[in-house]
């Protein structure tokens, strides 16, 4: 495995600008290099308009490359991110115990994906439905910003998008 190589994972269409860029800057001012993948090749475009290049689609993934993997929120991360292509790549990262994660409505692709089960995690909550959602994955849902359990770290938004990115970097460094 690579080190020092992260994974940000953005929807194509509707990333969350403030989760993607704050981690990304934290990452590499930490001396990490960043690669962003997406669903779709190209130009990924954040919801303010804003955009990023894609380096990799999500089937070109190796888990193995990177010593950690997140998810970015946003209104286009359910819809373009919640699938079987996504579910492998945070399955075997997760087996290979590459640090995995996911900020926003993204934590929802985790528990989708079925690794968190008995692990304790954070994330969007607005539409009040996250609670039933990590029940039925047997998530603990911890209501604080930022979450660092058993590899896995989640956070809950963009107001938390630079703690996220700086516990990310804690982590890694521990490792």
């Amino acid at each position: 495995m690579q080190q020092h190589k992260i994974l940000l994972v953005v929807a194509h269409e509707g990333f969350q600008h403030i989760e993607y860029r704050t981690p990304k800057k934290i990452l590499e001012s930490a001396g990490f290099h960043v690669v962003t993948a997406s669903d779709r090749a190209g130009t990924a475009r954040a919801k303010d308009e804003s955009t990023t290049s894609v380096d990799l689609t999500l089937d070109m993934v190796k888990p193995s490359d990177y010593q950690g993997i997140f998810f970015i929120g946003g209104p286009g991360a359910l819809e373009c991110l919640d699938n079987p292509i996504s579910y492998g790549i945070i399955q075997q990262a997760h087996k290979l115990g590459v640090l995995i994660g996911a900020i926003c409505i993204a934590t929802r692709i985790l528990a989708h994906a079925n690794v968190l089960k008995r692990i304790s995690a954070t994330g969007w909550d607005g539409d009040e439905k996250l609670t039933d959602i990590y029940r039925e994955y047997g998530v603990y849902y911890l209501q604080q910003p930022v979450v660092s359990d058993q590899k896995v770290i989640t956070a809950t938004g963009p107001d938390t998008a630079q703690a996220f990115g700086q516990e990310i970097v804690r982590v890694l460094k521990a490792s």
